[in-house]
């Protein structure tokens, strides 16, 4: 990726949220729906019990540490899918970009509390026979109810990639967080094969736009 040089950034009249980069703007994300209906029963579900005082703890600390939390979800098995998310990161972690703090987790690893902690969300995932992967599926599986009424509403984006084809996988990351009321925040990033120089250039701004879209 570029360097810093490259990663320069400045404000539009001031305002925040506002960053550039060789030439073109990556503003503060304008936050809009996707059309998706998907969402399964038991909408209503909250965590109780000792599980549920951990998760509501984990939110009440973050919120009042004042630090906005951008959550980075990916599963990373090749070459193609690292360069994808380093430009991501990269973008996401430009010093322009003040208040937030980026937190990486694998799929697999990611939790609950890792959710409800966060203000918005990057989710990266191949494509598998025409589905996300089984590692995002899981995470999915995992935060749904736990999760559902908490972050309803906060922003999130999301890229894919596949060796021909992207269309299940990202069908399917759009009617999941459409169910949990994600609101998408940037244009999602989709690359069939080898990630070209443009390919990696626009997981830079998605990384930038989701943590610019944070700052207060």
């Amino acid at each position: 990726m570029a360097g810093a040089g490259r990663r320069r950034a400045d404000r539009d009249g001031g305002a925040r949220g506002v960053i550039r980069r060789g030439g073109a703007v990556v503003r503060r994300a304008s936050w809009c729906p996707t059309g998706a209906s998907w969402c399964p029963t038991g909408a209503s579900w909250r965590p109780t019990g000792r599980r549920g005082v951990r998760l509501r703890s984990a939110v009440e600390g973050l919120q009042a540490s004042g630090v906005a939390t951008l959550l980075i979800v990916h599963h990373t098995p090749s070459p193609n899918c690292r360069a994808m998310l380093e430009s991501v990161v990269s973008g996401a972690s430009a010093p322009e970009i003040e208040g937030v703090r980026v937190v990486r987790r694998a799929a697999l690893a990611a939790t609950a509390v890792d959710v409800l902690e966060a203000d918005g969300y990057l989710l990266g995932t191949p494509a598998n026979l025409g589905y996300m992967s089984g590692a995002l599926k899981h995470f999915f599986d995992q935060v749904y109810y736990p999760c559902l009424d908490e972050t309803r509403g906060r922003p999130f984006g999301y890229y894919v990639h596949g060796g021909s084809d992207t269309t299940g996988a990202v069908r399917a990351v759009e009617s999941v967080t459409t169910g949990l009321g994600w609101q998408r925040a940037a244009p999602a990033v989709s690359v069939a094969g080898e990630p070209g120089k443009a390919d990696l250039e626009a997981c830079w701004e998605l990384g930038a736009a989701l943590a610019a879209g944070l700052m207060e």
